[in-house]
């Protein structure tokens, strides 16, 4: 037996793309009881006050804190026909009249009554408040997850009578179209996305209907705007601004475009996705070791549940009733602004957005948008996009996203600030770029303005300090990172301090360049503990050099410039160890050359440019020679080293002074 329903029953069961509130669940079925709540729910459902569409009832599947007690407990075959007569006798006493779609389904090997009452077009109705003869009716609506009676809750009531005849623009027929705009195609992929039972049906006409996308009028069928928004070719072509439309802004101040994009002739949601996709693609993962941490930070310049929420928030919540202007999405260096137009409806207020007041019951301004789309698993509750949003850019260590609105609510806009680590990246592709153009005046600026901007962002101090190097000013540097670090002592200034410690080297004063080394804090980080094993190692300093390159673990077995300079600090280490006479410096000593011996016969192996492995091979040379190697293999490497750099004296050099050494034991 083919399902009627437009949702899978096991993603009904379960509230996955729907609502809890919109699902109710009945353990059993009893007239008395059972039937009357259920006359008294498709009321409140087919008033659709909060313009949800409806809502289902599930007889014969138990509930605890709104959730379905699985395994089922099921209904027999008579259960389940008098339970489908009694409710199409007594959904005649709804006034104005209204039946829902009653499909019996099969769950696990049981047997379950789904009833399925979408939000109607003859809204407000009345329920009698009992199945006694006589009992009074009464305007029932839902809030939350509860049937209640709108009488008791006098300005509901009045909201209600309000929405008399007013059928949401999304879901009314569209008389100037014909249903052949909607392509079927793109009807059945939906309903395989979201394994609806209806792709079943044969019959076009029949599957329109069913699928509430479509409706008889004056002897032929007509389709609702909904159907055209998901399942037209263009629907622009019938709704003007149907689109989004995303610019992106070059990263300097001049406010020039660098890029426009638009996605449009295509259903609503094939836009959506396609959108997301772009947007997370122009997203950067970066990621971030910090001290005295033994995981790294992974964040991103936009967190995609962030992302997602906010654009399917405004392609579910915008109007498609004359409004011609698209959704707009502007990237700007330092934020993203996701529009749509107009602002949001009556009742929703700033306070509302901003986290401090729950979000009041005013009725959605689309009802079938937001239940496709939540189908599609693209949407998720009402009311929770907003929360999700703040959850996710926190957790992604982004600054708190901001909504506004105009006060003749002409407009709704979100913004979401870029992480600042991304900003970061942005300020160095322009100090990159004015670089290229010889513009040194311009990239001192740059990164002076960067690090006014933001004194708090390691990458800035570290930048400017190294232009501030470059320019002969190690004074400069010095300030910087003095300055740096009395306001952020938080912060482990490694990257600063040894970028200072090899200028003052270069310029041959060590003693200045151990007093910086010296304040080096704990190092935990890899590349911190590289730049400072070298730099240690250029002072002469060769244990604390080769404690840190020992700290960099296994890391350094994949840089080739670290590992060579590891292995030279081994080979300085085992020629102030060379043994006298004592046995343990002995051992010391050749444990020494074997590892230093393993990383240059590694480093020979490894991408590098022509010098380093000329190196590297005469560095092997040696080593071999003093740990007595086999001739024709110390030899190897000292020719090796030649070929590699024959302009190189000291390679040729070492070469005749070991054939020299030698020749009277070779011949």
């Amino acid at each position: 037996m083919s399902s009627i329903l437009p949702i899978k029953v096991d993603y009904l069961l379960h509230l996955q793309g729907v609502e809890s509130a919109r699902v109710e669940f009945k353990a059993s079925w009893d007239e008395k009881t059972t039937g009357a709540q259920c006359i008294r729910t498709i009321c409140a459902f087919a008033n659709d006050f909060q313009n949800l569409n409806g809502g289902y009832i599930v007889v014969g599947v138990a509930e605890q804190d709104g959730a379905a007690i699985l395994p089922a407990k099921g209904l027999t075959n008579k259960e389940i026909e008098d339970a489908q007569i009694w409710i199409r006798g007594h959904c005649n006493t709804i006034d104005p009249l209204y039946q829902p779609v009653l499909s019996p389904e099969v769950y696990e090997g049981l047997r379950i009554l789904v009833i399925w009452a979408p939000g109607s077009d003859a809204r407000p109705h009345q329920a009698p408040e009992s199945t006694e003869k006589g009992a009074r009716r009464k305007f029932y609506i839902r809030l939350g997850s509860e049937t209640v009676d709108s009488d008791n809750k006098p300005e509901l009531k009045r909201q209600l009578i309000q929405m008399t005849a007013r059928v949401p623009f999304d879901d009314r027929r569209a008389l100037h179209a014909s249903v052949l705009d909607i392509r079927e195609t793109k009807v059945r992929e939906f309903l395989n996305d979201v394994h609806s039972g209806l792709v079943d049906e044969t019959d076009t006409k029949t599957l329109y209907r069913m699928l509430r996308i479509a409706d008889p009028v004056n002897g032929h069928d007509a389709p609702r705007n909904v159907g055209l928004l998901f399942f037209s070719q263009d629907p622009e072509q019938w709704f003007p601004g149907a689109r989004i439309e995303v610019v992106q802004f070059t990263a300097d101040n001049t406010g020039d475009v660098l890029e426009e994009k638009v996605f449009s002739k295509r259903p609503i949601h094939e836009q959506l996705r396609e959108c997301l996709s772009y947007l997370e693609s122009l997203s950067v993962r970066m990621i971030q070791k910090l001290p005295g941490r033994t995981q790294a930070i992974h964040s991103v310049s936009y967190p995609s549940p962030a992302l997602r929420e906010t654009l399917v928030n405004a392609v579910y919540h915008r109007s498609y009733e004359g409004e011609p202007e698209p959704i707009k999405i502007y990237l700007f260096p330092d934020r993203m602004e996701i529009i749509s137009y107009p602002g949001p409806v009556p009742g929703i207020e700033i306070k509302h957005l901003d986290g401090s007041v729950p979000l009041p019951p005013v009725p959605a301004r689309n009802r079938r948008i937001g239940d496709l789309l939540k189908e599609l698993r693209l949407a998720e509750g009402r009311g929770t996009g907003i929360p999700k949003v703040r959850r996710t850019m926190e957790q992604n260590g982004s600054p708190p996203p901001r909504f506004d609105f105009d006060e003749a609510r002409s407009y709704f806009r979100a913004t979401l600030p870029v992480h600042p680590e991304y900003n970061a990246i942005l300020v160095l592709q322009d100090v990159a770029h004015l670089r290229a153009m010889g513009d040194t005046q311009g990239v001192l600026e740059r990164l002076q303005e960067a690090y006014r901007i933001n004194p708090v962002t390691l990458i800035f101090a570290v930048e400017l300090a190294k232009e501030q190097i470059s320019r002969s000013n190690i004074k400069g540097a010095e300030e910087i990172c003095l300055e740096f670090r009395s306001r952020n002592p938080e912060v482990n200034s490694a990257p600063l301090i040894t970028p200072i410690a090899s200028a003052y080297l270069d310029a041959g004063s060590k003693a200045q360049a151990i007093s910086w080394l010296d304040q080096l804090p704990l190092l935990d980080a890899v590349d911190e503990a590289f730049d400072a094993a070298i730099q240690e190692k250029r002072a002469g300093r060769l244990e604390k050099a080769h404690r840190y390159f020992r700290l960099a673990g296994d890391a350094v077995l994949r840089d080739v410039k670290a590992l060579h300079e590891y292995a030279q600090v081994k080979i300085k280490l085992a020629s102030k160890s060379r043994p006298r006479n004592r046995q343990s410096n002995r051992i010391a000593y050749m444990r020494l050359l074997d590892d230093a011996k393993e990383m240059l016969e590694r480093v020979v192996q490894m991408a590098a440019p022509q010098t380093r492995h000329a190196w590297a091979w005469y560095d092997l040379g040696r080593v071999l020679r003093w740990s007595k190697a086999p001739l024709a293999e110390t030899r190897h490497a000292f020719e090796r080293a030649v070929q590699c750099d024959p302009q190189e004296e000291r390679f040729s050099r070492a070469l005749n002074e070991f054939n020299e050494s030698h020749s009277a034991k070779d011949s």
